[in-house]
C-alpha cells in the first residue's frame, strides 16, 4: 500500500516535467497514433491541458477512497454473515421443532397407553400419580404435542 502511494506521488511530481507537445498522426490502417515525436508528417498538434498535483491531496484522496472501500467491504461481510446466521437459525429452529414434535408425540402416546404413571424422585424411588394427576399429565402432553406438531 505504501509502495502504491509512493508510485502515485512520484508520478504526480514527474508529470509536469514530462509535459510537452502532443501530436496525432494516422498509421497505415488509418488509426490515430498519439506521440510527442511524430514519425511522419503531417502531424496535428493536440492541446493537452495539464496541471500539477499536490502530493498531500493525492495521498489524502487515496486514503479516503481506501477507507470507503474498506467500510463497504466490512458492511457487505457483516450483511452476508447476518444472512447466513439467520438461515442457520431457521434451519436449527425447524430441526429442533421436528425433534420436539417427535418427543411430544411419544410422551402423549405414553400417557395415553399407560394406566399407572409415575414420577421419579431424587432418591430414585417412584411416586405414582393419582387419577387427577394422570388426567392433568395427559392434558399437558396433548398441549405440548399440539404446540410442536400442530393440530393433528
Amino acid at each position: 500500500m505504501k509502495r502504491l502511494v509512493t508510485i502515485l506521488v512520484g508520478l504526480s511530481l514527474a508529470a509536469p516535467a514530462l509535459a510537452g507537445d502532443v501530436y496525432v498522426t494516422r498509421d497505415a490502417e488509418g488509426k490515430p497514433v498519439y506521440t510527442d515525436r511524430p514519425q511522419s508528417l503531417p502531424a496535428d498538434k493536440v492541446d493537452v491541458a495539464s496541471r500539477s498535483s499536490d502530493p498531500q491531496e493525492v495521498e489524502a484522496r487515496y486514503r479516503s477512497e481506501m477507507e470507503r472501500y474498506e467500510a463497504e467491504q466490512q458492511a457487505a461481510e457483516q450483511s452476508r454473515a447476518k444472512a447466513a446466521e439467520t438461515q442457520r437459525a431457521a434451519e436449527m429452529t425447524a430441526a429442533d421443532r421436528a425433534q420436539r414434535c417427535v418427543a411430544a408425540r411419544q410422551q402423549y402416546q405414553t400417557t395415553l397407553n399407560h394406566f399407572r404413571i409415575y414420577e421419579e424422585l431424587p432418591n430414585g424411588e417412584r411416586r405414582y400419580l393419582t387419577s387427577e394427576e394422570i388426567d392433568a399429565a395427559r392434558a399437558d402432553a396433548k398441549l405440548a404435542r399440539d404446540e410442536f406438531c400442530g393440530q393433528q
